[in-house]
């Protein structure tokens, strides 16, 4: 692969997500000039391992001794991404174990260089750490694919984009503005707790990963004082952009502690539902409908959940004809040849950052081969 091959005209990328809620690794081809997207491509899953999964809860929240943790991370990518042919760069996200742009950063573990040697393919990674550097949050930052994606789609009017990961967030994309760096063009946030709570309470208390079909959820009721609680907390009257770590809201669980498991279920749907409605408050207009993406989206109960306690209709984005299990992978797909294009990735609207910036690292095969000796070397 010559470098100059990555500066013009549509290629295959091929983007990757491990999600807070650590169930596994996301791999999407998306072909795009970095502004435009022509085509989706291939998808593919690797789960992890249940002792996968325990090395990386683990790590959560944590900062520093996270070799082990990597190793999975990077010997996860490297096994998923090796069995899909075609693309010409790969955008790696990494695993996020610790998120305080307000104070040490972010922390995600995996080291693209070494991705880069094991796949003889340039790999961009760690898109956050300039934005978090130059005053911006760090995330979200699928809020650009998320603008081409609507246009790809042939959206002209202002659409919000709920991701219901471990963490939830929103775009709110007018896809009717060409460049989604100038202004107006996208608003995104974290809204708030999302599926982590839920799936954290599901593991401890029933060992599954996971209420599927919001089915505990449904036989329970919510807790009122927990919901007075949420709504007080000062993160939801705070202007965004903002951001949220998983664990921000891990006082849900100890709130739940004494409550039945489903009512337990029950009161962590709603606080993530009522998390989204209380964003909806920060968006410069009510969109017409909400158009989720992530787990959520497959939760019943949360959903109409959201649909009560807003108004609005909220669908998956399949009904646009977008995959709501990979548009995370597809967005750092689509990222990633954005950075190797140096344009930028995010924006004062979706990060908070002062000025548009291009995030993350390109590492070629060859410029990595020194890391690969030095850990050959142990």
């Amino acid at each position: 692969m010559l470098k100059g091959a990555l500066r013009e005209g549509p290629i295959w990328a091929v983007g990757t997500m491990s999600g807070t809620s650590l169930d596994g690794v996301d791999a999407a081809m998306v072909l795009t000039d970095g502004a435009q997207i022509f085509a989706f491509g291939e998808t593919a899953y690797r789960a992890y391992s249940d002792e996968e999964r325990a090395v990386l809860r683990a790590a959560m929240g944590r900062w520093e001794n996270l070799g082990e943790a990597s190793t999975v991370v990077e010997s996860a990518h490297a096994e998923l991404l090796g069995g899909i042919p075609g693309a010409a760069v790969v955008g790696f996200h990494g695993q996020t174990t610790a998120h305080d742009p307000a104070g040490r950063g972010t922390c995600q573990i995996g080291d693209g260089r070494f991705l880069a040697h094991v796949l003889d393919l340039p790999v961009v990674w760690d898109f956050r750490s300039a934005d978090v550097e130059l005053g911006g949050q760090g995330a979200p930052l699928a809020p650009f694919f998320h603008h081409a994606a609507l246009r790809f789609v042939g959206e002209t009017s202002p659409t919000a984009v709920l991701n219901l990961g471990g963490v939830g967030n929103i775009s709110y994309i007018n896809p009717a503005i060409e460049v989604p760096s100038d202004p107006g063009a996208c608003l995104a946030f974290d809204t708030g707790p999302a599926n982590a709570p839920l799936n954290d309470l599901m593991r401890a208390r029933r060992g599954a990963g996971f209420d599927g079909d919001g089915a505990l959820a449904a036989e329970g009721d919510a807790d009122g004082a927990v919901l007075d609680r949420l709504a007080a907390h000062g993160y939801f009257a705070k202007m965004p952009p903002k951001s949220l770590d998983r664990d921000d809201f891990a006082w849900l669980g100890e709130a739940v502690a004494g409550l039945s498991d489903a009512d337990a279920a029950a009161t962590l749907t709603a606080a993530s539902a009522a998390s989204v409605v209380l964003g909806l408050d920060h968006l410069p207009k009510r969109p017409s409908r909400l158009l989720v993406t992530g787990g959520g989206r497959l939760n019943p109960v949360m959903m109409e959940m959201i649909r009560a306690g807003s108004g609005l209709e909220a669908a998956p984005v399949e009904e646009v004809g977008l995959d709501g299990d990979m548009l995370e992978a597809q967005a750092f797909a689509y990222l990633a040849v954005r950075v190797a294009r140096g344009w930028p990735t995010s924006s004062p609207g979706t990060t908070g950052v002062a000025a548009a910036v291009g995030g993350g690292i390109v590492s070629w095969p060859e410029d990595a081969l020194a890391l690969v000796r030095r850990r050959s070397l142990g």
